[in-house]
């Protein structure tokens, strides 16, 4: 879990608890994931111009995150791939200098689509060995270390 990627919070993503929102999680970690792609997948753009959807989502809150002006380190890397689509895990932490915080783990199911024929699509050898290169454990989400 060594990629990671640096992204600002935005005053409107605090809610009436003065905490950012559950909901503004979800943007931090797209951000994230945009911006990995761009350098996951630079070679093959295939991935970003054909089409990805979000199949799902999860994510485990583990401390509130009030707003600062340093940004929140997201860690990201896949976790795992398949003919069609793949996962990708997340830890929102502090930057370093900031803190050694936690505040999230995450997992995002992704599909490549195909938009022209509204359809899923196989991904690429080309894109599941970018994802292959950067591979790393499950999210280590409590309920699964019941």
């Amino acid at each position: 879990m060594t990629y990671f990627v640096d992204v600002a919070l935005r005053w409107s993503d605090m809610d009436a608890y003065a905490h950012v929102n559950n909901v503004q999680f979800l943007r931090l970690l797209e951000d994230a994931r945009v911006a990995a792609f761009a350098q996951w997948f630079s070679e093959d753009r295939t991935l970003l111009d054909a089409g990805v959807l979000v199949a799902r989502h999860e994510i485990e809150y583990l401390a509130p995150l009030v707003f600062r002006h340093a940004p929140v380190r997201i860690f990201l890397w896949p976790t795992r791939i398949s003919g069609a689509s793949f996962e990708i895990g997340y830890e929102v932490r502090d930057p370093e200098g900031v803190g050694d915080q936690l505040y999230a783990r995450a997992e995002t199911s992704l599909v490549a689509y195909d938009f022209p024929t509204a359809s899923p699509r196989r991904l690429t050898s080309a894109e599941r060995a970018a994802l292959r290169a950067l591979a790393g454990a499950p999210v280590p989400f409590r309920w699964r270390r019941r």
